[in-house]
This record gives C-alpha cells, structure tokens and sequence, in this order.
C-alpha cells in the first residue's frame, strides 16, 4: 500500500480543532449563503489575524479563488504577472484565462520561487501596445511553490513597482499559515498594497476551504453574485467557515504549520540528499536522481519529481518524527 506521507499537504485529514468546530456548528438552524453568523465570527477572527478591516468570503478551493479574483481584478484584454512556476501559471488547468474571459498570465523569472526585482522591472517597463495583453496586475505567492517564504519588505520591493504602473495586486496565500509560522509577519499584510488575498485552509488542516480577502472593501461589490455564477457559493456556507473559527480562535493554524515546517526541517536534517533550495516552510526539494527516486516509490512512497527535477517532500500538521525517520533512513539505503 503506498504511503502519501509526503505526497503533499493535502494528503493528510482534518486538524482536530477544525473538525471539533465543524462538528459543534453542525447542530441547529442558520440562515444560508454567508448570512450566518459562524460565518461572521470566522471573518472576524481573519480580521483580529491581519488587524484589518476587510471584506472575507470562504470559497471551496484554491484554484477557484485565484481564479475568481483574477478575473475580478483583470479584463480578458488583460495580463497578470506572475512567477513563471506559479501555481496559477502551471497547475491551475488555465482556471484563471477561463473565468477570466481571455486574460492572459505573463511568466516572471526568480530563484526559489521568488520573482526577481529587477526581472519584474524589465517586464513593467515594456511599453504598451494595442496587440498585447496590457499590464493589469501583479500576483505573488506566499509561501512559494518551493516553499520559500517572503519578507514582508520583500513583498514590498514587487508591490511598489507595481502599484506605480497603476497594477492591481494579488497574493495567493494557499500555504500562508507556513509563511506565518516562519515568521511572516501577518499584520504587515495590509500595509503591503494587495488588493485580494486567498488565504488557504485546506493545506493548513481544514476540509476544503479558502478565504479571500478584500483589502479593498469595494471590490466585494456583486462579488457574491459572481461565486454564485461559477458555483462557489454553497447555501450552507457555515460548513466553510466554521473550521476557520477552531483553527484560528485557537491559534492552530500557524502551530500546526509551525509543526509541518519543523517536520521538514528535520526531514532535510537528516536528508543524505542536498536540498535543492532553502527549506523555509513546510516543503523540501531534494537533488535526488531519478534511480534513486524510482527505487523510493518502488518501496512505496508516494513522493513526486517537481518542475526543475528535484524531489518533493511536503509535510502536513499530521505529519509524524516517526515518518520523517522512516523515510530518511530508506533514502540513506539510496545513496
């Protein structure tokens, strides 16, 4: 029986304080479509997180927030930047280019996941032409899909530019809970000119849910006759919401990241192959060759090669130390 262990982040079940709360919501009669107050208290909880005042709406998956706000902030004549191993750009089947009508994503370079300052530059000072996608917005990810994490400043040096050319700013945040628990300052968030933030549940424990959030309050305008359009606005919305109230009222959502990042850590301590780029959150990319790789899942472990040939390991908040010298003490057998 192959183990998923490290297959990915959502690979493993509930986080017990998002099952408790989905469960102890569960019981009675509320009012549907977001007008319940589980899912009022679970904004508010998002709100104390960011000390902000923004707009929250809960969506069943990540793919279809960040394609929801991409098309709510860029027109199908329309670019967003993005780094060119974003998940919007290659995991995403297109998602965003379909809601949005013909919007088109333009790949930026960086390492580790990170887009580079000056390579955003050269793409923002490309002068305008009526036969290409005009420059509308800007989309970061944080953690990244190598699972680097982001300074807030660092974010500022690509919001800037970008805010100055007139661009909008969006920010996936499927595994922002990892970012936190690195030190991610989330408070900074509001201060950082993003105008939609998705802020992933599912990685972080819950069933299937995301929250995005409108720092710019008017653009929640029609928002909800637009999920409703695309089927993202169940009528019982309380069952999205409520494990966002057990996970952060109780602080989980970062200390089980905080765990899935020490899990991997300890994952890379004891890797005898060198990681291919800085273990910061919950992930680790490995140089393993592919003998040895195929010999890993022969003995059945789920683990996949990644888009630049390294091996991906992704921990969760169920994952265990056990686990963890399970598998390394396999991949010293490997070298």
């Amino acid at each position: 029986m192959a183990r998923y262990d490290f297959a990915s982040d959502n690979t493993s079940g509930m986080a017990p304080e998002a099952l408790a709360s989905l469960t102890e919501f569960n019981d009675g009669f509320m009012a549907g479509y977001g007008a319940d107050p589980v899912s009022a208290r679970a904004a508010d909880a998002i709100r104390a997180l960011l000390d902000a005042d923004v707009e929250v709406r809960f969506i069943y998956s990540g793919t279809a927030a960040n394609a929801l706000c991409l098309s709510w902030l860029v027109r199908p004549h329309e670019a967003v930047l993005a780094h060119q191993y974003a998940h919007i750009v290659g995991d995403e089947v297109g998602a965003p280019e379909a809601f949005g009508g013909g919007l088109k994503i333009v790949p930026v370079p960086g390492p580790s996941g990170k887009i580079d300052p000056k390579a955003l530059q050269a793409v923002l000072d490309q002068p305008e032409q009526a036969r290409f996608h005009a420059q509308a917005a800007l989309s970061l990810t944080n953690a990244t899909e190598f699972i680097t994490v982001y300074s807030a400043d660092e974010i500022a040096a690509l919001t800037g530019p970008a805010k100055a050319k007139g661009l909008k700013v969006h920010l996936d945040g499927a595994r922002l809970a990892s970012a936190a628990a690195a030190g991610f300052e989330m408070k900074r968030l509001k201060d950082l000119d993003i105008d939609m933030l998705v802020m992933g549940g599912t990685k972080a424990g819950m069933l299937t849910s995301e929250a995005v959030v409108m720092f710019d309050k008017s653009l929640a305008r029609r928002f909800d006759t637009r999920t409703k359009q695309v089927g993202q606005l169940p009528s019982k919305v309380r069952f999205l919401s409520a494990p966002w109230v057990g996970m952060l009222e109780s602080g989980a959502w970062i200390s089980r990241a905080a765990h899935a990042n020490a899990m991997a850590k300890k994952l890379a301590d004891l890797s005898p192959f060198p990681a291919a780029h800085p273990v910061e959150g919950n992930g680790v990319f490995l140089k393993m060759p592919a003998e040895a790789l195929s010999r890993l899942n022969a003995a059945g472990w789920a683990v996949y090669p990644f888009v630049d040939g390294s091996a991906r390991f992704l921990c969760s908040w169920a994952t265990t130390e056990e686990s963890v010298e399970e598998v390394a003490a396999l991949m010293r057998t490997l070298v």
